[in-house]
C-alpha cells in the first residue's frame, strides 16, 4: 500500500492512469536538484527505497545516504522478485523445506514458511554432455537428464505444488540468464493496490552471478548466494553499504569482424585491473549507444568476470526495440517508454550524472581475443600484436596426432555454451558461417575433440534452422546436445573415449577445452582439462577444427583444403555485411512468441490452485542421495555461535590468491576415490550414476565431503601438492580436507581458512560457505573477498577477517601451523571492527595482529551472532 507520506506522480498510458513514487520529488530535500547528478543505478535504488520503507524517518536517512554518497548507512532493498537456478535454488527450497519442519516440530505454522515475493526457478544445470554429434543427442541427453534426477525432480515437484509465489520451468526450455532476458522481466512492473494501480522499475536477485544479464535492459539485478537469496524470498530487505559507482564511457566503433565477446573479454580484464570489486558500473557514451541489446547482454552477463556487482545500461529505444522484438504487449511497451521518460531513467537524462570513477574504453581499439588459461581477464589478444602460437601449427598437428599419440595442447573438448553467448545472434550465426565456410573448403573436425552445443533458447535453435546453418554446425559435430549449462558449469560429460581419457592420465598429457561460456577456472571444465580458454562462438569452431590449443589462428592454418593448400581464419569468417544482412532476415518476433508459446511463468498460490493436495512438510527419503532434511536447526548442529572469542583456532587450509568457489565447492565431475565418491558408493550409487557436486547440494552429507575437493587446489599446508589434502595438526597427519575437518571436530577444535587476494570468487554458490561452516571453519581471514562470497560467509555464521597494514600471510611468514585466538568478539561488535588475532607457533612465538571484521552491516553482525540467517529465520516464524 502506498504510504501518503511518499510524493506521488500520475502516469496515463494507453488509457490506463498509473501512480508511482516521485523519485526526483523524494531526494529534492537533500540538496540543489540532487536527483539529475545520481547515476542510474542509484535512482532505481532510491525509488526502491522511497516505495518500499514504510517508516518516515528511516526512509529519509536512506535517500539523503543515497542522494550524499554516504557509505557507513544501512541501506535496505527489496528486490521485486527473485530467480533460481537449480543447482543453486534446489537448496534453497531444501532450507525453506527444513525450516518449515522445524517450525512444525517447535509448535508453529508450517505454511508460514513461503515466498513473499514473485520466484522463478528454471531447471537449466542439470543436463550433462554423455551424447553429442549426433541428431539423437538432444533426446538421449534429456532423457539421462530426467532419470538420473528424478529424486531432485519430485522434490522440485513437491515444492511447485506445496509453496505459494513459486513457478518452476521444468528443463529443456533454456537457460535462466536468456528466460529472464527474453521473457520473464517487464522492464517497467506494475501491480494493483487497494486504491490504484502502481508502477515501478523491475528488480532482482538471483542464485546465480551472471544474473546481471538483466542489466542489458536497464533492470537492476544481480547474483547472490543462496542465504540472501532465502532473505529476499521470505521478504526481507537485503542490507547493504551504498556501493561505488563507475561510469564507463565507450567510445569509438568496433572493428570489422567484432563479435561482442571480444568486447566483454577486454572490459573483464580492462575492469579487473581497475578495481571495480563490488561496484555498479554503468556504461554510457555514443558507442554505448550503438550496442544491440544482445551485444549488451553478453557485456553484462560478465560482471562477476569484472568483479563489479552489476553492469549497467540505461533504458532506451533499443530497449523498447528488443521488447517488441520478444513479445512484450504494445501496453508494457508503452508503460516502459512513458515510465523511464518521466521519471529519469531514460537514457539522456543522465547527462549530468556524477560517478564515483569515470572510465574510458575504445572499442575500435578491440582486437580478437580469447581469455585463459583459468581466469577470465587473462586476455590474449591473437595475431601478431600479441602472439599466442606454440611451435607447431595447425596442420603438423593434424597430420602427426591421434586419439592414441596427444601431445600438449590438443583440444579435447570444443563447446558453444548457453550463458554468454547464445543471447547474441551475430556470435551464433557466425559460428554458423564459419561452419559452412570450413566444410566448404574440405575442413573438418579434429578427431580427438568432443564437440557440443548447448543453446541457451530455443529461439537461437529457430533461427540457424531458418538460416540452414545447423546443418553445416552438424557436419562439424556441433549438435544441439540441450538447452541448459554445460560445459562451462562442468557437465561437460566423458572425453571422446575411455582410451583417450586413460591415454591422457597414464601420459600425463596438458590437454586444452575451448568454450564460448563465461568461466575458466581450474579444473572447472572438465579433471582432465589442464587448460582452458574461453572465446566467442566462431572461435570454438575455428578451435575444433585445428584441434591444437597453442596455435594462434589468426596466424597459423587451421588446417588443409582439398588441395592441400592451407587454410587460415581469414579465408572462413563472415563478412560483417553477411552477419547484418542474415540477422535481420531470420531473427524475427515470431520465434520468440513460437519458443515461449507452451512456457507456465505465472506465479500463483495455493489458494488460486484450490485442487492441489500436498502435504505442507516434505516427506523426507531417509535413502535419498540427493535430498536430504538440512542440519541446521538440529539441537547438536555444529552452526551453534557464541558472543565470546574464539580461541586455539588451527588453519584447516592456507591457500593463495584467486581462490574461486570452483575450488571450495566444486560443480563438475565427482571421481570414485573422492570423498564424496567413497560416500556415494557406500549408499549404492555406482560411478556412472553419480551424476555431479552440483546436482549433489540437497543433500548436505554429499556436499559436505565435496568441500575442498577440487582437484586442482593448492592447499600451502601440504607443500606443492594439489587436491583436497591437509594436515593435521600438531602430529603433521595428511589427510583429506574433509577427513582431517572430522578429526578435529571430534577434538572440539575450531577451524580457520587463511587466503589470498579475491577470496571466493567466481560462482554465487552457498555450499562454498555452508560446506566449510559443516566443517567446522569458524572464520576465514583474506587479503580481500569477492562480494558475493564475503555475504554468504556472513550469512552462514563464519567470520569474514582482512589483513591489514601491509600484512599476509607470507610477510607474517606463516606456516598454517600456528594457533590462532580471535579476540574482541565478546562485547557489542560493530560492522567493520578492528579485532585482535594472537597467532602462536608451536616453539613458543607468539603475534599480535590487526585484521578488520568483513561484516559490513548490522545485519551481517545480527547473523554472525545467531550463527547464520537460517536459525535466525526459526526464531523470527515462531516469535
Amino acid at each position: 500500500m502506498i504510504n501518503i507520506e511518499r510524493p506521488l506522480r500520475s502516469l496515463n498510458v494507453d488509457g490506463i492512469t498509473y501512480q508511482s513514487i516521485d523519485t526526483i520529488q523524494a531526494c529534492s530535500p537533500f540538496g540543489h536538484n540532487p536527483y539529475a547528478r545520481l547515476p542510474y543505478s542509484l535512482r532505481i535504488l532510491a525509488e526502491n527505497i522511497a516505495r518500499n520503507v514504510s517508516d518516515g524517518v528511516a526512509r529519509e536517512v536512506a535517500l539523503n545516504a543515497i542522494v550524499n554518497r554516504k557509505r557507513d548507512q544501512d541501506l535496505p532493498f527489496q528486490p521485486g522478485r527473485v530467480v533460481l537456478q537449480d543447482l543453486l535454488g534446489t537448496p534453497v527450497l531444501v532450507d525453506l523445506a527444513g525450516l518449515r519442519d522445524a517450525v512444525e516440530k517447535r509448535g508453529g505454522n508450517p505454511r508460514k514458511v513461503n515466498p513473499r515475493v514473485p520466484v522463478h526457478l528454471v531447471i537449466d544445470h542439470s543436463l550433462n554432455v554423455e551424447h553429442w554429434g549426433t541428431a539423437q543427442a538432444l533426446q538421449q541427453n534429456m532423457h539421462i537428464e530426467r532419470q538420473r534426477n528424478q529424486e531432485r525432480f519430485e522434490f522440485l515437484n513437491w515444492a511447485n505444488k506445496a509453496f505459494d509465489n513459486l513457478s518452476i520451468i521444468p528443463s529443456g526450455k533454456g537457460i535462466l540468464h536468456q528466460i529472464n532476458l527474453e521473457r520473464l522481466t517487464p522492464v517497467i512492473a506494475s501491480q494493483r493496490t487497494p486504491t490504484s494501480m502502481l508502477a515501478y522499475p523491475d528488480s532482482l536477485v538471483g542464485t546465480d552471478s551472471h544474473t546481471t544479464m538483466i542489466n542489458a535492459i536497464g533492470v537492476l539485478g544481480w547474483g547472490v548466494g543462496g542465504i540472501e537469496a532465502e532473505a529476499a524470498i521470505l521478504g526481507k530487505a537485503l542490507m547493504m553499504r551504498l556501493p561505488e559507482v563507475v561510469g564507463v564511457e565507450l567510445v569509438g566503433s568496433p572493428p570489422p569482424g567484432y563479435i561482442a565477446t571480444d568486447i566483454a573479454l577486454a572490459l573483464s580484464e580492462f575492469l579487473r585491473g581497475e578495481g571495480v570489486i563490488g561496484a555498479y558500473v554503468e556504461f554510457f557514451g555514443a558507442a554505448a549507444a550503438r550496442l544491440s541489446v544482445a551485444d549488451r547482454g553478453t557485456i553484462a552477463n560478465m560482471a562477476p568476470e569484472f568483479g563489479a556487482t552489476a553492469a549497467l545500461f540505461s533504458i532506451d529505444q533499443r530497449t523498447i526495440d528488443y521488447m517488441r522484438m520478444t513479445g512484450r504487449s504494445a501496453h508494457a511497451c508503452s508503460l516502459t517508454l512513458a515510465y523511464a521518460q518521466a521519471q529519469g531513467l531514460w537514457h539522456d537524462a543522465l547527462s549530468n550524472a556524477e560517478y564515483d570513477r569515470t572510465l574510458q574504453i575504445d572499442l575500435s581499439r578491440i582486437g580478437r581475443a580469447i581469455a585463459g588459461p583459468k581466469q577470465p581477464h587473462q586476455r590474449i589478444i591473437l595475431g601478431p600484436q600479441s602472439k599466442a602460437a606454440a611451435a607447431t601449427t595447425a596442420s603438423d598437428a593434424q597430420k602427426n596426432l591421434s586419439t592414441d599419440s596427444l601431445p600438449a595442447g590438443a583440444v579435447v573438448i570444443a563447446a558453444i555454451t548457453s550463458c554468454t553467448n547464445t543471447s547474441n545472434p551475430r556470435a551464433v550465426l557466425a559460428a554458423g558461417l564459419l561452419a559452412r565456410n570450413a566444410l566448404a573448403r574440405g575442413l573438418r573436425r579434429a578427431p580427438w575433440t568432443k564437440t557440443s552445443f548447448a543453446p541457451g533458447s530455443r529461439v537461437v535453435a529457430a533461427y540457424l534452422q531458418r538460416a540452414g546453418l545447423q546443418q553445416d554446425l552438424d557436419a562439424l559435430g556441433f549438435n544441439i546436445i540441450g538447452y541448459g549449462c554445460t560445459t562451462c558449469n562442468g557437465m561437460s560429460g566423458p572425453l571422446l573415449s575411455p582410451d583417450l581419457e586413460e591415454n591422457i592420465k597414464r601420459e600425463s598429457i596438458a590437454t586444452i577445452a575451448v568454450t564460448s561460456g563465461n568461466r575458466n577456472f581450474e579444473g572447472r571444465i572438465h579433471p582432465l582439462a589442464r587448460e582452458a580458454f574461453i572465446m566467442s562462438p566462431p572461435l570454438v569452431v575455428a578451435y575444433a577444427i585445428a584441434g591444437n590449443g597453442k596455435i594462434d589462428p589468426e596466424i597459423d592454418p587451421l588446417g588443409k583444403d582439398h588441395n592441400g593448400q592451407p587454410v587460415y581464419l581469414k579465408d572462413v569468417w563472415p563478412t560483417d555485411a553477411e552477419l547484418d544482412a542474415l540477422e535481420a532476415q531470420v531473427v524475427t518476433a515470431d520465434l520468440f512468441s513460437n519458443a515461449y508459446s507452451d512456457l507456465q511463468i505465472d506465479i500463483a498460490t495455493r489458494a488460486d490452485r484450490p485442487n492441489i493436495e500436498v502435504a505442507d512438510c516434505y516427506n523426507w527419503n531417509p535413502a535419498s542421495s540427493y535430498i536430504r532434511r538440512p542440519p541446521y536447526w538440529d539441537s547438536d548442529s555444529t552452526l551453534a555461535n557464541s558472543a565470546s572469542d574464539l580461541v586455539g583456532l588451527r588453519a584447516l587450509a592456507m591457500l593463495g590468491d584467486h581462490i574461486t568457489t570452483d575450488h571450495i565447492s566444486p560443480s563438475g565431475t565427482i571421481l570414485p576415490d573422492s570423498d564424496t565418491g567413497r560416500y556415494l558408493i557406500a549408499h549404492g550409487v555406482a560411478p556412472q550414476e553419480f551424476n555431479s557436486y552440483g546436482t549433489r547440494r540437497g543433500n548436505h552429507e554429499a556436499a559436505m565431503r565435496a568441500t575442498f575437493a577440487s582437484a586442482r587446489l593448492k592447499n600451502e599446508l601440504v607443500g606443492e601438492k594439489e587436491g583436497p589434502y591437509s594436515l593435521v595438526l600438531p602430529e603433521l597427519q595428511e589427510l583429506t580436507i574433509f577427513e582431517a575437518a572430522q578429526r578435529y571436530a571430534r577434538r572440539g577444535t575450531p577451524l580457520l581458512v587463511i587466503a589470498g587476494k579475491n577470496y571466493g570468487s567466481g560462482s554465487s554458490r552457498d555450499w562454498a560457505a555452508k560446506g566449510p561452516r559443516l566443517l567446522g571453519v569458524r572464520a576465514v581471514l583474506a587479503e580481500s573477498y569477492e562480494r558475493i562470497h564475503r555475504a554468504n560467509l556472513a550469512g552462514v555464521g563464519i567470520l569474514p577477517l582482512q589483513f591489514m597494514n601491509g600484512q599476509d600471510r607470507l610477510t607474517l611468514n606463516l606456516t598454517g601451523r600456528e594457533r590462532f585466538d580471535i579476540e574482541g568478539l565478546g562485547g557489542t561488535l560493530q560492522p567493520g571492527e578492528i579485532l585482535t588475532v594472537r597467532i602462536s607457533t608451536d616453539c613458543g612465538r607468539v603475534i599480535t595482529i590487526s585484521v578488520r571484521s568483513r561484516l559490513d552491516t548490522h545485519e551481517e553482525v545480527a547473523y554472525f551472532e545467531q550463527g547464520g540467517l537460517l536459525p535466525q529465520l526459526l526464531n523470527e516464524y515462531l516469535n
